[in-house]
Formats: C-alpha cells, structure tokens, sequence
C-alpha cells in the first residue's frame, strides 16, 4: 500500500460543515440496507490472489488482475475528455516527480526528492504482479494528473476493512496548482469510478483511503459519489474508507 497516497491534493477552502455532512437521504438508507457490507470473516488469501511467485513480466501490464486496463475507453465529462494512460517511466517520470515535489503534494505522499524516489515507488508497480497500475490522467490531451489503479481486495488495505472480493481502489493527485480547488477532483474521481465498474464487471465497489485531515479530498469523493463507510487506524495514517457502490451509481 502507497504511504499516504489516496488523496486529492486541493487547495479548496471548502466549508467544513459541507464537507463532513454526511447524512443520507431516506431513499440511500434503504438502498444500502439493501446491500449492507460483509463484515464476516475474511480468508488469509483474498480471493482471487496469485500464488506465492506467481508474477507476469514486469516489462507488460497484466490485464487479467484489472481487467486489461490498458484498453479502457475514454470517459467524457464536464471537464473534457479524460482517459487514463499507464506510466511509461522513461517518459513520464520528470512529469511525476515534479508533482510529488509540490509541498501540497509532498505532504501526503511523502514521496519527495531527487527522481529515483518516485521511479523507485513507479517500479515497484510496474514491475509486480499486476494488481496495482500506475496511470497518467489526460485531459483532452494534456497529462494533469497521476493515479493508481489497485485490487483493494489483495492489497494490505485489505487487512483493515472488511473486503469483498474485486473490490478496486483508487489514489489521486492532481499535478497543476491551476487544476486544484475548482472541483476537478470530483468530476473526475466520478469519471474515474464509472470506468472502473464500466470495465471490471465482477467489481460491485470502488473503494479509497484518504487522509481523514486531507478534508479538500474527502469532500471530493462525496461529490463524486462515494460514500463515507468508516473510519480507519493505518500503520502511516487515520484514514476515511470511502466506497462507492455500484448499486447506487445512478443514485448518488
């Protein structure tokens, strides 16, 4: 699992009343009373975990843990036209490394530094077993942000919450200042989500773990569609579970 990296780095002076009001209407209760979440016991081995040693070359994305994400289409949103492209390194890592060294960035992925830091974090994705994608997130044409696409359900996250299995998980950054705190965050974070359950059909959440004191993020998930389901003590951080279900994206 990332350090600190479920977050949506903006400098939106949001209301914190708006932004931790997190009562449901009548109608969502009973929805998710409909679909209440598994909180029984969990195997050692999520479902659907490779075997010990059991990695595709790291050199080629493996489609099969996140259902051939290099082929998802294009989302089109308010924004503009948004696709995720995973990392190339040699191409895409000046680009990245200069957004982890933003102090805003910086403080919550703690990945600052010279570039080999951030190839260091980059490789360890590429070159694994295929359940987390690094990506560059264009829009209409011009790479603005960096996301990690992962199995929520074979990551460490797992320990920590009751998971189901496909459940996918996403981390955000926004790179431009620019681009920060006129709600990009959440236009995407919902084009985002839809393409996840769009493309990985046995996926009926989509999950992520900000940092309870990144408020900016935790509000843009809720104005993309997620909800707030827990709160949780991580190894590096306290850390809102925000999940969206399937069931209700035509809902909320």
């Amino acid at each position: 699992m990332p350090p600190t990296d479920a977050r949506t780095n903006s400098d939106a002076s949001t209301d914190s009343e708006d932004t931790l009001d997190l009562r449901m209407r009548e109608e969502l209760l009973a929805l998710l009373a409909a679909h209440p979440d598994d909180d029984g016991p969990r195997p050692e081995r999520p479902p659907g975990a490779p075997p010990d040693g059991d990695t595709p070359d790291g050199d080629l994305l493996d489609g099969d843990l996140l259902d051939g994400i290099t082929e998802w289409s294009a989302a089109s949103t308010a924004a503009g036209t948004f696709r995720l492209l995973p990392v190339r390194i040699e191409r895409d890592l000046p680009l990245i490394s200069r957004w982890m060294n933003d102090p805003a960035v910086a403080a919550f992925w703690e990945l600052a530094g010279d570039e080999a830091v951030t190839a260091a974090h980059l490789r360890a994705q590429r070159d694994g077993d295929g359940r987390s994608v690094p990506c560059l997130g264009v829009l209409d044409g011009t790479p603005m942000s960096y996301w990690e696409i992962y199995r929520a359900d074979l990551d460490p996250l797992a320990r920590y919450y009751p998971t189901r299995p496909h459940d996918t998980g996403i981390h955000l950054l926004i790179g431009a200042i620019a681009d920060r705190g006129r709600g990009l965050g959440g236009i995407l974070l919902r084009a985002v989500a839809d393409l996840v359950l769009d493309h990985r059909p046995h996926c009926a959440r989509v999950v992520a773990e900000p940092d309870l004191r990144n408020t900016p993020s935790v509000s843009a998930f809720l104005s993309a569609g997620f909800r707030l389901s827990a709160e949780l003590d991580l190894p590096d951080k306290r850390a809102a579970l925000m999940v969206r279900d399937r069931a209700l994206r035509h809902v909320l």
